[in-house]
């Protein structure tokens, strides 16, 4: 049999549904075809979204009219604020969540998109013709027709597990792994090659002496993920504990590694560096004698917890014996063992930016598949794949986000324009703009932007006005209204701060350590008034963004004057101008890398590991700048 549809997704992951939702919601027929319906958008390693640059992403997911941080905020057991001794380009959102509400949630979402559809069945190839794609076959022999096709498979081609010398093939524990794509992209010229990532043991909390743990709360203030004003936090909120290895662990563990799949050579492939199995810690920090684990809440009424810090692939026996050597886990039960996976990847510098291939026109690659670890990561580049996905099924310009203008951009721009040696994480260090790509500002930053491609609803679009409005009208208090001496000196003096001699624009105050504008509040009228007529719900989400953007103009304006200079680079197109062979003037590396790359501008061939400001500046003088 044969369907037609616009746009087709491949994998029902962060990637899969971010993607699906977009092309549906801009207008495209979409099919999203899914393993298991009942394990969409599931979390296959910790049931956590955000983190350290990670949590960026998910608020630029939600500013675009993504749905992961709405489904995150609906399921969340716990959120925390992380990095908040550092100043807030760093700040970074996190939840922890309820797995099983999670893809409730996601599924919801989905089941109610107009346009979206969904297909239980396994993906066994692609329909090429002229080298565009045509459409997706099947395992149940059904041919599906589409204009543009996304592939989101995670870790399912030809996906292989390892507990100890124990392998069985798979893309998730008890979820059958996915052949034949690999094979045909391969004879497509896709270059391919195998990654590995692991996952802990889950523990019943029920066997865990907890007076031996730490107890770590959440944060119950108003910060969140999504900017929709949805309630906060429907449910019940859980602590999470913390404790740490020791050496008679680390004993047990070193007396296994010649079991470990990792050392004794059953794995080939490239694992993560930024989130190592508990058997490379003890290995690559010999020295160590403890490391911290965290026991995480996987369900509102669960009592499974996952273990952060403990991703194995050591034989079962092994793992409980260490595992028994902490003392909160004397007696410890666990659901299941912790394990590897393998799974094959893609060149992402096989890629535009749009996440189009470049071999095949039409077929967008999101997620692991592209070599990168983390929901937040795959779901930022299913939106994006998306959405192109529904541009280029009605002949339209591609979308792209710069490194300036977004998390996301810079993620995309370093798979295609780098490539990967190793599963990519983002983190802050990775952006050079940090300071314009903060977790408060993604609204005004990325919702205009999807305003124009048409994928921002009116609710969305609505509520930035109002809150443009009001920060605005908050700003304005700030520069004009003033504070006297005899306000506000008493309460400087209390912070260490020098008295006024006379008055003061209160946004000049503002600038002062310890100073915030609750303080200013407290003493100035004016300011007062104006706090109180904001709206209750999103009163201190503005207060917020106000403060940092008054405290942190200089350094705002700096980095803006910046990425304008860098800007002109990005404008200069290079793509199909220079047979890179030919020019003796650079270097042997920057040559080889140029050919394989192929970059669109000179910025992003600036930014090419290999290609030296040398090598950049002949290219330069050979456009005749």
């Amino acid at each position: 049999m044969t369907f037609e549809y616009d746009v087709i997704v491949v994998g029902a992951g962060h990637a899969g549904c971010e993607a699906a939702a977009a092309a549906a919601n801009m207008g495209s027929r979409t099919l999203l075809i899914t393993m298991d319906m009942n394990k969409i958008a599931q979390m296959s390693c910790n049931p956590a979204i955000g983190g350290i640059a990670k949590g960026q992403i998910v608020r630029e997911i939600d500013a675009l009219g993504g749905f992961t941080g709405l489904v995150t905020d609906r399921s969340s057991l716990q959120f925390r604020m992380l990095n908040r001794s550092k100043g807030p380009a760093m700040w970074s959102p996190r939840s922890q969540c309820d797995r099983i509400k999670f893809i409730q949630n996601w599924r919801q979402v989905l089941e109610n998109t107009e346009n979206l559809y969904i297909w239980q069945d396994t993906a066994v190839g692609l329909i090429v013709k002229n080298n565009t794609v045509c459409g997706v076959k099947t395992a149940l022999n059904v041919d599906f027709i589409g204009k543009s096709v996304v592939l989101t498979n995670g870790t399912f081609l030809n996906g292989l597990m390892h507990i100890g010398k124990t392998q069985l093939a798979g893309g998730r524990c008890s979820e059958p792994a996915s052949y034949g794509l690999t094979e045909q992209l391969k004879e497509l010229g896709f270059t391919t090659d195998r990654m590995k990532t692991g996952t802990p043991v889950r523990i019943d909390i029920r066997s865990v002496d907890l007076s031996l743990a730490l107890e770590q709360p959440g944060e119950c203030d108003f910060h969140k993920f999504s900017y929709l004003d949805e309630p906060l936090r429907p449910l019940k909120q859980l602590p999470c504990y913390t404790l740490n290895t020791n050496e008679e662990v680390h004993e047990v563990l070193r007396n296994g590694l010649a079991d470990s799949p990792l050392y004794n050579g059953q794995i080939k492939s490239i694992g993560p560096r930024y989130c190592p199995s508990i058997e490379t810690k003890i290995v690559t920090f010999g020295e160590k004698d403890s490391h911290p684990l965290f026991l995480e809440p996987e369900g509102e009424n669960s009592t499974e917890y996952y273990l952060n810090g403990f991703s194995s692939s050591l034989p079962l026996e092994v793992q409980l014996n260490a595992l028994q050597k902490i003392p909160a886990f004397k007696n410890i039960h666990i659901f299941r063992p912790g394990y590897a996976i393998e799974y094959d990847f893609f060149d992402p510098t096989q890629l535009l930016h749009s996440l189009e291939t470049k071999l095949v026109k039409n077929l967008f690659f999101a997620g692991q598949i592209n070599g990168t670890t983390g929901y937040e990561e795959a779901g930022g580049q299913g939106l994006v794949a998306g959405i192109n996905a529904h541009l280029a099924a009605n002949g339209t310009d591609r979308f792209s986000l710069g490194r300036d203008e977004a998390y996301i951009g810079v993620l995309i721009d370093d798979l295609v324009t780098k490539g990967v040696d190793e599963p990519y994480r983002m983190f802050t260090s990775r952006a050079e703009y940090r300071i314009l790509l903060r977790q408060d500002d993604a609204d005004k930053r990325l919702t205009p932007k999807s305003r124009n491609i048409g994928l921002a609803d009116d609710r969305r679009w609505n509520l930035l006005q109002e809150k443009i409005q009001y920060c605005e009208e908050l700003s304005q208090v700030l520069r004009e209204a003033s504070a006297k001496p005899e306000q506000i000196n008493e309460g400087l003096l209390a912070i260490g701060s020098t008295e006024l001699k006379q008055k003061q624009r209160l946004g000049e105050i503002l600038l002062r350590p310890g100073v915030d504008i609750n303080f200013l509040a407290e003493r100035v009228p004016v300011l007062r008034k104006a706090i109180d007529a904001l709206p209750e719900n999103r009163k201190e989400e503005i207060m917020e963004e106000v403060e940092i953007t008054f405290k942190y103009s200089g350094y705002i304006d700096r980095e803006k004057q910046i990425a304008e200079k860098l800007h002109r680079l990005e404008h200069i197109k290079i793509k199909g101008k220079f047979d890179y062979a030919s020019i003796t003037a650079i270097s042997t590396e920057a040559r080889q890398k140029l050919i394989k790359t192929d970059p669109e501008t000179i910025a992003q061939a600036s930014r090419i590991p290999g290609v030296s400001p040398s090598d950049v500046n002949i290219l330069l003088v050979m456009m005749g700048r």
